[in-house]
């Protein structure tokens, strides 16, 4: 029995050695057509990273056909992404078309993409770091459905990221840590590809020994893999300690350097060095110099063994951190150069690769090329048994209904933000599906965003039930914040990248887990700008959530410039995969969150953005509700303009009053002046632009709601906008119809103040819509 279990291993073993060889090949082929055989019509490298794509293919081909099982979910090293698809192809799941079209158009993409790439995708990565973090919050999402009843704890699978270890570099790496240690993180493993290259130079010698100390102190097991099995065996050997020693303590960039000079420049380093040692002669003059190239080369994370044995050890749920050290460039004559990373073998270099592995000339896209038939079909049955090619695809979770209205706030004032705390409550204790599938986050500003009140009523998210000191104690609090397994808010610390990431994840439990979830983030509105690298992350993987900046602008007075937002309008009008909404009204609010939990789950649908604000005003009288279509497009008529009017204020958001009050005052003297309220410059850009392409391209297409809208005013006419924010977010509107435009807004840094003091000096005032209205008739 015991050797038919080793000959079973050792097949499997021989098995993923020939996969790994089949992965440089492919990966190092695919970059290689893209910058040196397919036509370059712009002259432009195209570019790839073959050494780092050598140095995880051993990494890789352990772990997908050998850890992984169907349930586990990757982020792939982005520059690690030829591998990915190599190992699809190998599947059958990409086809050659696509890698012959790497980095162009419909091609594979430079890293994979949950959206833009074919294959299957489990983590959109690229921004460095990101891929990383998110699969820790991704297993958080996981215990979050695991404690709710919606995901069996038998199908929890692991989360995973493949990562080189200068993204070890990235703060957000170091803030994930700390929040996934504060809420108990299990069934997480990040692989480190240690390379110890980064792109710029090698990495600090000094710094691979503290990781340990960094990982365990958050409660991270750490597997550090250094030596393959053929080193392990010559250490053993006489002379081999001394060997040991000799790596253990040689400087990264002089590993390298002879690695990259190869085998006679390692004899003759290490006979100058330890050579006079008791038998390290002898030992040394037992290989010849390709041998010893590869037993020094033969690090843990070159070792299929090695690694199999350390995945299989680790077969609880703590979060764990392979170190696994590699050479760049393993495999190929690229090896070991610190220019590497952006480097590529010339054609000379690819052809002896190619003659090496005995593939015939224009064999190079066949997946077993260089194989023999029964090899081929051995490998190719192995290939198909494995637990990935069983892997389902990812399930389509059914939609969460929504109620048809939303029930608007009471109150003849009212702010926007409280407002959406209302609307929140009421939405937690109406016993709708609806209720029971929305999750809260904020960065350690619940109680400051209005989410205080759905976290009463539905609480804090813990695995382990977590008692109310102050409650228990009888002392008096607004917050009765009971943690347990049933809470629906996960709260976090104040660190934005960690808080668009848990979005992220949480909004990709649809697709990830079969679950649809309805994320709610709160954020003060200056600081999205803190997390903006990890929001755009979320959106580029289409992850859906509705994500509230507030309170926003200067409006925030007393809290000075630094928590006054000003750009925020232009990021929510410049970001893909998030559409903006900036209400006025509390009924606005109602119908924008409505639409929002809609529009989450629609297959052609994004996340929402609200910008709201602490400020109350006084709310509005409607006759019906047919301005609430208009609303949703982007704009309507507060106050409709008079035949042939020559102006209009143009407004958004907090400033209504203002803009009210100026339209009031000036409604006399200028005939027919109408006030438009834009609820999103974002759609209504959006649409703008979309009909200019449309006749562009010669397509039919009716003409844009801001067309429509401004259709009403005399040609020519003059419009005063103003917004809390930016004002080139609502400019651009007098170029819809060529019509002169007076910007009011923000474009600096704020300072402390009360609010009519600041909307004076920052002139977002009635008398400051006023003056911008006559000017534009004194320009005549």
């Amino acid at each position: 029995m015991t050797t038919t279990l080793i000959a079973d291993r050792d097949h499997k073993i021989d098995a993923i050695e020939q996969l790994e060889t089949r992965l440089l090949w492919l990966s190092s082929w695919m970059i290689h057509n893209a910058n040196h055989l397919r036509p370059k019509r712009d002259g432009l490298k195209v570019g790839g990273h073959q050494a780092s794509c050598a140095s995880m293919t051993t990494i890789m081909a352990a772990l997908y056909f050998h850890a992984l099982r169907p349930q586990d979910k990757v982020a792939v090293k982005p520059h690690a992404g030829p591998v990915l698809h190599a190992i699809h192809y190998l599947l059958g799941q990409q086809t050659r078309e696509r890698m012959e079209r790497f980095r162009g158009l419909a091609g594979v993409q430079s890293y994979p993409s949950r959206t833009k790439d074919a294959i299957p995708v489990d983590f959109s990565t690229g921004s460095v770091g990101l891929g990383v973090a998110v699969t820790a919050f991704s297993s958080l999402v996981q215990d979050y459905l695991i404690a709710h009843g919606q995901l069996r704890e038998e199908d929890a699978g692991r989360m995973i990221a493949l990562m080189g270890d200068a993204e070890l570099d990235e703060g957000n790496i170091y803030e994930c840590l700390i929040e996934g240690y504060k809420h108990d993180l299990r069934n997480c493993w990040w692989v480190v590809d240690y390379n110890r290259q980064s792109l710029d130079a090698t990495t600090a010698d000094r710094m691979f020994r503290r990781f340990d100390d960094i990982f365990e102190t958050c409660g991270w097991r750490v597997v550090t893999l250094k030596y393959g099995k053929l080193q392990r065996a010559a250490f053993g050997r006489r002379g081999g300690r001394a060997l040991e020693e000799w790596i253990d303590n040689c400087p990264n960039a002089e590993f390298a350097a002879l690695t990259y000079q190869g085998g006679s420049a390692w004899r003759q380093r290490l006979e100058a060095d330890i050579g006079g040692k008791s038998h390290v002669k002898a030992l040394l003059d037992s290989y010849d110099d390709d041998a010893l190239a590869r037993l020094m080369t033969n690090l843990g994370g070159h070792c299929v063994e090695t690694l199999m044995d350390a995945f299989d050890a680790a077969d609880d749920d703590r979060p764990t951190l392979f170190i696994a050290y590699t050479v760049k460039g393993h495999g190929l004559p690229l090896a070991g150069h610190k220019d590497n990373h952006s480097g590529m073998m010339n054609p000379a270099q690819i052809e002896q690769l190619r003659a090496s592995l005995k593939i015939d000339p224009g064999a190079e896209w066949e997946p077993w090329g260089g194989m023999g038939d029964n090899a081929a079909a051995q490998l190719r049955a192995f290939v198909e048994d494995s637990p990935l090619a069983r892997k389902a695809a990812e399930p389509a979770a059914p939609a969460v209904p929504v109620p048809a209205r939303f029930a608007v706030p009471d109150g003849a004032e009212q702010s926007t933000q409280a407002a959406f705390g209302r609307i929140l409550l009421d939405l937690a204790k109406s016993g709708e599906a609806i209720g029971d599938r929305i999750v809260t986050t904020a960065p350690d500003v619940t109680q400051t965003t209005n989410l205080g009140g759905f976290v009463n009523q539905r609480g804090l998210f813990r695995r382990q039930e977590l008692a109310d000191v102050f409650q228990k104690a009888k002392i008096p609090s607004a917050q009765k914040w009971a943690a347990h397994a049933a809470g629906q808010h996960v709260e976090l610390g104040i660190a934005e990248n960690n808080f668009f990431l848990m979005l992220t994840s949480l909004g990709l439990s649809a697709p990830h887990f079969g679950t649809r979830l309805l994320p709610v983030g709160t954020v003060y509105d200056p600081f999205v700008a803190r997390g903006l690298d990890a929001l755009n992350y979320g959106c580029y993987s289409d992850s859906r959530f509705l994500l509230i900046g507030t309170p926003s602008g200067l409006t925030l007075a007393a809290e000075g410039g630094a928590h006054q937002s000003i750009n925020t309008p232009l990021i929510g009008m410049g970001q893909p995969g998030l559409t903006c909404f900036e209400p006025a009204y509390a009924d606005e609010v109602a119908l924008m969150m409505r639409w929002a939990f809609d529009t989450m789950q629609r297959p052609d649908g994004s996340s929402v953005y609200l910008r709201l604000s602490t400020r109350s005003i006084a709310q509005v009288e409607r006759a019906d509700d047919h301005w609430e279509a208009d609303a949703l497009r982007g704009g309507y008529w507060l106050r409709e303009p008079g035949p042939g009017a020559d102006a209009a204020i143009v407004f958004t958001g907090v400033v209504a009053p203002e803009a009210l009050a100026a339209w009031e005052a000036l409604a006399d003297d200028i005939a027919g002046l109408g006030l438009l309220n834009i609820t999103s410059p974002d759609l209504l850009h959006r649409d703008w632009s979309a009909a200019r392409a449309a006749r562009w391209n010669k397509a039919p297409a009716a003409p844009s709601h801001a067309e429509r809208l401004l259709s009403a005013l005399a040609p020519g006419a003059g419009l005063v906008t103003v917004i809390d924010g930016s004002p080139a977010a609502l400019s651009w509107l007098g170029g819809v119809r060529g019509m002169r435009v007076s910007p009011l807004g923000t474009d600096r840094f704020g300072q402390t103040g009360d609010l009519p003091d600041l909307y004076r000096a920052y002139r977002l005032d009635s008398d400051a819509i006023i003056d911008a209205a006559a000017e534009l008739f004194l320009n005549d």
